[in-house]
């Protein structure tokens, strides 16, 4: 039987590379936590650590079991967690992922949201792009979480909550009636790499028409973006909310229509083969209601 305590011991060894280290993020004496690890190799049958000039290193067996013990234990936190957790009052701790897009605004209004309605309860934001989240959801990394465009994964749930236009994004001077999908490849973009969710979407949807994007620079940063369209590199394509996000001064936004607005779609997502516990579905319906209030905003900042 692997003991949790001795298991911890040894992660934190071996990600702080330090007995030193790690014996002062655990709050115990560095020989109780070099028998603790000593404990665990005993009960592996093999050594987990080897020491160099500069700390400690995971052995190949070490490496092993690196990747799976920070998972042991956090399924162990969390069920400690489920077991405190009452029907009234959700507690425990909740991991939330959020798109850059979503960024400053939205994580204010959900930790004023979480520590108003949920005292007992501890709340983490991950940011990450729509395909990272999906990935961490689906691992249990992250317990809920905003995608774009998520493409079906049997691993995760996800229900459509916002839906908000693209601009293309130039520099201030430049046209403001809408452009055509059809004209998009005549613009040069900054634009992020392919696992983006508007990257996806545009190259599916101009694909489609049989024509390609030109693409002068990929960033991943929209402040970068921003700043490459604003000095005149080329435009880009977002929502309006990722402007504000950033630095929209200097900049000009133009609708895209393919017939109709085009559409960036964001979903909550949670995981499809984890039962949900009290704290993760009371949080699940205030996400859900930020975005149709983020939805409400962008409607009337657009108006």
């Amino acid at each position: 039987m692997i003991n949790l305590r001795q298991l911890e011991s040894f992660v934190r060894v071996a990600e702080l590379g330090s007995f030193s280290k790690a014996a002062l993020l655990l709050g115990v004496a560095q020989p109780a936590l070099s028998r603790q690890v000593r404990q665990l190799e005993l009960e592996l049958r093999c050594s987990l650590l080897e020491r160099t000039g500069r700390g400690v290193v995971p052995t190949e067996a070490g490496r092993r079991v690196l990747e799976h013990g920070p998972g042991l234990l956090e399924g162990a936190q969390r069920l400690r967690e489920a077991a405190a957790g009452s029907r009234d009052e959700p507690s425990g701790r909740i991991v939330v992922g959020l798109p850059p897009s979503l960024g400053r605004s939205f994580s204010v209004a959900l930790v004023e949201e979480f520590a108003a309605a949920f005292p007992r309860a501890r709340l983490a934001i991950v940011e990450g792009l729509s395909a990272h989240i999906g990935e961490w959801i689906a691992s249990g990394r992250v317990d809920l979480g905003f995608l774009y465009n998520p493409d079906p994964q049997a691993a995760i749930e996800t229900e459509p909550v916002l839906a908000e236009a693209l601009h293309l994004i130039g520099p201030t001077g430049s046209p403001q009636a809408p452009v055509a999908l059809r004209d998009l490849p005549r613009f040069p973009l900054v634009i992020p790499e392919r696992t983006h969710a508007i990257r996806r979407l545009l190259e599916v949807r101009v694909a489609q028409a049989g024509l390609q994007l030109d693409i002068a620079w990929e960033v991943s940063g929209v402040p970068a973006i921003l700043a490459l369209v604003r000095s005149g590199h080329g435009h880009a394509v977002l929502g309006l909310s990722a402007v504000r996000e950033g630095d929209g001064a200097g900049l000009c936004a133009r609708p895209i229509e393919d017939g109709a607005p085009l559409l960036n779609t964001l979903f909550l997502a949670a995981s499809a083969s984890r039962p949900a516990t009290a704290l993760q579905r009371a949080v699940r319906l205030r996400l859900r209601a930020l975005a149709t209030r983020l939805e409400q905003g962008e409607q009337a900042g657009a108006g």
